[in-house]
């Protein structure tokens, strides 16, 4: 059986291991978190080279794209400096094929459960710069969207509005982004709630898409006739959502045994699937997307309440 195993910063409560079939193989899919210890993943990946067939970096991406650029986040990058064998994704792949088609790939679900396919008024993507793949999504969804990537992650209250505006604040941003300390480029995984903030963009935007972990931190009280657009939901996760009012929650991973992993887990099973020893192109994963017919998860959770 092949194995396919993510190496996360993150906690380790949400640890999880099954066996997923892909077209009649098997594989074993892994989740290993450290808890936020460095030296602990650093010597995981190290010990586990060439036991596995892929590998996983969960908590951190080692690069990030924009276009067709990608940047080296180079104090994540040392987490696998000691892997020469087994081959390494962060799911910035899938970032670029399954969330930028989870839209396309829902439609049927989301009419089978709304009754049409839904076009919304605002978006509020909170942090955009892991997940443009998903913004590119939005974009093409509704009316208006605003990114929050300076006030989320940067404290900088100001938001940005459209695609074309953010990708010229990300150009100008990302080449310092690069160079940015571990402290900086890992927020944890806790799941732990702050005081809410620039609640304006939140209430105001029907739709909610991005990182689960950073829209959790803000998460308004009443997100009555929402819809929200995220990965890696726990059935906590979701039972949160519900309890808050939203009308529907699209998981851009499909979900095994009431659990979604993160996107450089599901590249990583499609990566050991495939037995080329070496990332796959966003060609090949859109091919596989289809052949396996991976499909986001849509979840009724409310029946949408009048205008408030």
């Amino acid at each position: 059986m092949k194995r396919a195993v993510s190496v996360s910063l993150g906690s380790p409560k949400r640890d999880k291991k099954v066996v997923v079939n892909l077209k009649g193989e098997r594989i074993s899919v892994e989740r290993i978190g450290t808890g936020g210890d460095i030296a602990e993943a650093k010597r995981l990946f190290t010990e586990l080279d060439g036991e596995v067939d892929a590998f996983g970096v969960g908590g951190v991406d080692i690069y990030l794209r924009l276009d067709e650029r990608e940047y080296p986040l180079r104090a994540a990058l040392k987490l696998v400096e000691g892997v020469k064998q087994t081959p390494v994704v962060d799911g910035r792949g899938l970032k670029h094929t399954l969330e930028r088609r989870v839209f396309e790939l829902a439609k049927a679900d989301m009419i089978e459960v709304l009754g049409e396919m839904p076009h919304f008024r605002q978006a509020f993507v909170p942090v955009a710069v892991d997940r443009v793949g998903l913004a590119q999504a939005v974009v093409e969804v509704a009316d208006d969207v605003i990114f929050g990537d300076l006030m989320i992650a940067l404290g900088v209250p100001i938001p940005v509005r459209g695609i074309k505006n953010y990708k010229l604040v990300a150009r100008m941003m990302l080449p310092f982004v690069s160079h940015f300390p571990m402290s900086m480029l890992y927020y944890g995984s806790g799941g732990s709630e702050h005081e809410p903030k620039y609640q304006k963009y939140w209430e105001e935007s029907d739709l909610l898409a991005g990182d689960f972990l950073f829209m959790r931190k803000y998460l308004p009280a009443d997100l009555s006739g929402k819809t929200v657009v995220t990965n890696t939901t726990t059935t906590e996760n979701i039972e949160l959502l519900r309890e808050r009012g939203a009308r529907m929650v699209i998981t851009t991973t499909p979900r095994y045994e009431g659990r979604s992993f993160g996107t450089n887990m599901m590249e990583a099973a499609l990566t050991a699937y495939a037995g080329k020893g070496r990332p796959l192109s966003d060609e090949e994963l859109n091919a596989l997307i289809d052949d396996l017919e991976l499909r986001p998860s849509v979840q009724a959770l409310n029946k949408a309440r009048g205008k408030r």
